[in-house]
């Protein structure tokens, strides 16, 4: 009782020092304030950040409603897709009445009844990389939330070219793998890893894909989002993160920038 008694002094001390963030918004997310280490100036820090989140199907779900729920201060959706029915299995904020209209409509939707506080923007159609690299500045970080390997090369080249952070998240079957990229760290980035990898023609409609596995790649890249914006915590830079679901196991690989790679490499 005693602590709480503080925190909420605390809280009231601060809007008089920081009118950015109300007395309402810091009881709102006291849970993530009580934290040791991330404190008002953190949240403050997050309500004062942005995010593009790239794909709005079951990775683009999860991460942009934990991104709202915790009080980033706008968030950004582009996906030039419909919602259909077989998407209501795991792409969470759409839902019954969902389906025929544009995922980035029936995300924004659900997004606003979740806290009208976060300035919600949308973009219905597949941009260019010139017109992609014009709206990734234009914010704090980026996830990548798509399901094939050319759209994640694509974004990794414009967040490096812009300095711009980026998490990006993939899963399938079982199994899901998630990558923080940081320019500004010149930190190894997603091209270093996926010259490994092969484009597959399988997606979740040949291939399958449990519904929980996108719910915890996608609040994972969104707790990742949370940590490089605020300096909270250790990001999972030069490490590529893979999880098993059969097993319930995490596994980690070291990731090397490498010289010959060509878009982070020198």
């Amino acid at each position: 009782m005693l602590r709480w008694y503080k925190i909420v002094t605390k809280i009231q001390f601060f809007e008089l020092m920081n009118p950015e963030l109300t007395t309402q918004q810091a009881l709102r997310y006291s849970r993530q304030i009580l934290l040791s280490g991330f404190d008002l100036d953190k949240q403050e820090i997050l309500s004062n950040s942005s995010a593009l989140v790239i794909g709005v199907g079951g990775l683009g779900c999860a991460a942009s409603q934990y991104l709202a729920a915790s009080g980033i201060g706008k968030l950004t959706l582009i996906d030039d897709d419909v919602v259909e029915l077989t998407n209501l299995q795991r792409q969470v904020l759409h839902t019954e009445q969902s389906v025929g209209k544009s995922k980035v409509e029936s995300a924004v939707s659900a997004l606003q009844k979740l806290n009208s506080d976060v300035e919600l923007c949308s973009v219905n159609e597949r941009l260019a990389e010139s017109e992609l690299r014009d709206l990734i500045v234009k914010h704090t970080i980026v996830l990548d939330c798509t399901d094939n390997l050319a759209s994640r090369n694509l974004i990794n080249r414009a967040c490096y070219q812009t300095g711009i952070p980026l998490i990006s998240g993939a899963a399938i079957r079982m199994e899901g793998q998630i990558f923080s990229v940081d320019p500004r760290q010149k930190t190894a980035c997603y091209a270093c890893i996926s010259h490994f990898f092969t484009e597959q023609s399988l997606s979740c409609v040949e291939s399958g894909v449990m519904s929980p596995i996108v719910g915890i790649i996608g609040s994972t890249q969104a707790l990742e989002a949370i940590k490089i914006v605020t300096g909270f915590g250790k990001p999972m830079l030069n490490r590529l993160q893979l999880f098993d679901g059969m097993n319930g196991s995490w596994h980690e690989m070291a990731v090397t920038r490498r010289d010959e790679c060509p878009v982070c490499g020198s």
